[in-house]
């Protein structure tokens, strides 16, 4: 479903976070948010996500979302926020509580989802039997089973170690190559942006507004394969180019208190 975010602003008292953000996201495209801490990237995608109503601007979205979502607007957190003491197929189905759904909806729905992203022989383990990767792979099932016409994530890798995350990553990209929603990704991790976006939007310092847009031209199938790791280390470089200065102001700033 594609997006349209127009002139939007946000400021929470009189800190500005954000500053006349306009960007058209096309349906089943990815779009990485990056910049310096406190830029506003959190900010922006949770009024995309209609959690925050923008200080000026406004955010719309064209066409009409898939008739089998049940959820539009669906997020991915960085905490997986599981129910310890339901099984993985029950906390991927907490989601189809209080939908109007049949049980033998209610079963597909959450089958396909684990298969998806490959939990299916996990169905009867309970969280405290899974990984940190295996958890968040639940939590991002939860977001799939409604099948979400925009996908958003806010940092959903940050709490894993290297190795996870790089798993976690090919597993996205397998997932995004198989189902068509369009999603809009929070990340500090410049290689999760080369690696997943399709264009990466750089956020300047608070407040924040689009200094550049990166196009990451190696098609999403092929990002694994060792002769793009060059092209995709050139993005990152020049990812890094256009924040590292701002960032390390950033990093040595003090945080104003929100009111």
């Amino acid at each position: 479903m594609p997006l349209h975010i127009e002139k939007v602003s946000h400021s929470y008292g009189t800190v500005d976070a954000l500053s006349g953000i306009e960007l058209d996201i096309a349906d089943g495209e990815t779009i990485a948010l990056i910049g310096p801490s406190g830029c506003g990237k959190s900010t922006l995608l949770g009024i995309i996500g209609g959690l925050l109503e923008p200080t000026a601007g406004r955010v719309t979205f064209s066409g009409a979302p898939p008739t089998d979502s049940l959820n539009p607007f669906t997020y991915i957190f960085q905490d997986f926020a599981l129910l310890p003491w339901r099984s993985v197929a029950d906390n991927v189905g907490l989601a189809l509580e209080h939908r109007a759904l049949s049980a033998v909806e209610r079963r597909e729905r959450i089958a396909s989802a684990l298969a998806l992203t490959g939990l299916a022989e996990f169905a009867a383990a309970y969280p405290k039997q899974l990984s940190g990767g295996m958890r968040q792979r639940v939590g991002i099932a939860r977001a799939l089973v409604v099948r979400p016409a925009v996908l958003l994530l806010d940092e959903p890798l940050s709490a894993l170690d290297a190795q996870t995350r790089e798993l976690l990553m090919e597993d996205l990209l397998a997932i995004w190559a198989r189902e068509k929603s369009t999603r809009v990704y929070v990340t500090h991790n410049l290689e999760e942006a080369a690696r997943l976006a399709d264009r990466v939007v750089v956020l300047s310092r608070r407040p924040g507004r689009i200094r550049e847009i990166v196009r990451v031209e190696v098609p999403v199938g092929e990002r694994g394969r060792t002769e793009h790791a060059g092209l995709l280390l050139e993005v990152h470089k020049r990812l890094w180019s256009l924040i590292r200065d701002e960032a390390a102001t950033a990093d040595r700033e003090i945080q104003p208190i929100r009111q």
